[in-house]
């Protein structure tokens, strides 16, 4: 017979992590070591202040271009991988604890007054055109974990500023955002920033803290394009045991796992329908949705496109197609321990 941590311990050897925090590289293969990288981030001092801000320009909108203000908390909560206990694909039910505590980004009011909905995983998506400039006041309001974390995105413009990445003793004001504290990001939107990315933890604990849902998403559109009718970011996602503590590996998309839990797509024949697909942990993925098919960047048609760690991919399509249908990874240990979810048209 195993105790609690010895069979966490065996769970988790399958899922091999590495970071490195504290001046130090942790094999974090055991819930034990994932407890000591997060003592070592608790304990990182803050870096020695560097130049002033002054030292770059203030980036500013492009001319035509817009502000557009975010307000985003990042805080630990009690998250459920599998609120209906069931993947409805296989009818399989799944058993067991699914709640663990999760760190995510929660999108709030001007001032950080009131948080607008819940804290979700993915947070909250950044929308802009080109020319426009993000500004994202950001607050870490944990108070569990006692570790800084920060926001830095893919795809935009900044100065060293607003990178958002802890580097050590080069470490500018937006890289250590400890708890309690606040930072303004301000992010330019070129036409090289046309697309959709990732943004993300890159504090001291980085690796561990973004496999606990401190993730989200940037997009960016030319300037004037349409919206497309139905618009679905999913974030594909292994969730490691010795990690969250539960006794198994979760695959999941945007923080759940199994169809039903996962997100539920719906449209209409004739709506311009886009699918934005991410990796978020080590593995390589890929996107298919039966019954369709789409053209990918070179023109070429396309219906399970593969991609990696932080990379997207994006299914955009006129919805001719009506049914239920699957969406999933293809990477078939993926689908069946919950990488999927329904795809309805009416």
């Amino acid at each position: 017979m195993l105790d609690r941590r010895d069979f966490l311990t065996s769970t988790a050897a399958a899922v091999p992590l590495i970071c490195s925090v504290g001046g130090k590289t942790y094999d974090v293969s055991t819930a034990r070591e994932v407890d000591e990288a997060d003592a070592a981030a608790a304990k990182t001092a803050r870096p020695a202040a560097k130049a002033a801000q002054s030292e770059f320009p203030t980036p500013e909108p492009a001319p035509g271009g817009q502000v557009r203000e975010y307000w985003i908390q990042a805080r630990s909560k009690r998250w459920d991988i599998a609120p209906k206990k069931v993947d409805e694909w296989m009818k399989n039910r799944i058993t067991g604890r699914t709640k663990f505590r999760a760190f995510v980004y929660q999108l709030m009011s001007s001032g950080f007054a009131d948080p607008i909905g819940r804290a979700t995983m993915p947070g909250p998506t950044l929308e802009a055109e080109v020319g426009d400039l993000l500004v994202v006041h950001f607050r870490n309001a944990d108070t569990r974990l006692n570790q800084a974390v920060t926001m830095h995105p893919h795809g935009v413009k900044y100065n060293p500023e607003y990178d958002g990445a802890y580097m050590g003793d080069y470490t500018r004001a937006g890289g250590f955002i400890a708890p309690g504290e606040e930072f303004t990001y301000r992010w330019e939107c070129t036409l090289g920033s046309v697309g959709v990315w990732p943004y993300h933890d890159h504090g001291p604990n980085h690796t561990l803290n973004t496999m606990r849902g401190l993730f989200g998403a940037v997009i960016v559109r030319p300037k004037g394009a349409a919206k497309p009718d139905v618009e679905q970011v999913l974030m594909m996602q292994s969730f490691a045991p010795q990690v969250t503590r539960l006794p198994r590996l979760f695959q999941a998309v945007n923080g759940r796992s199994g169809a039903g839990n996962t997100p539920t797509v719906t449209a209409s024949v004739g709506q311009d329908v886009a699918f934005h697909v991410m990796g978020f942990d080590s593995n390589f993925h890929t996107f298919h949705i039966h019954g369709h098919r789409w053209k990918d960047p070179t023109g070429t048609f396309v219906d399970n496109p593969g991609f990696g760690p932080n990379e997207t991919v994006t299914a955009r399509f006129e919805e001719d197609n009506p049914g239920r249908w699957l969406w999933h990874c293809h990477v078939f240990s993926h689908q069946d321990a919950g990488m999927a979810g329904w795809y309805v048209v009416n």
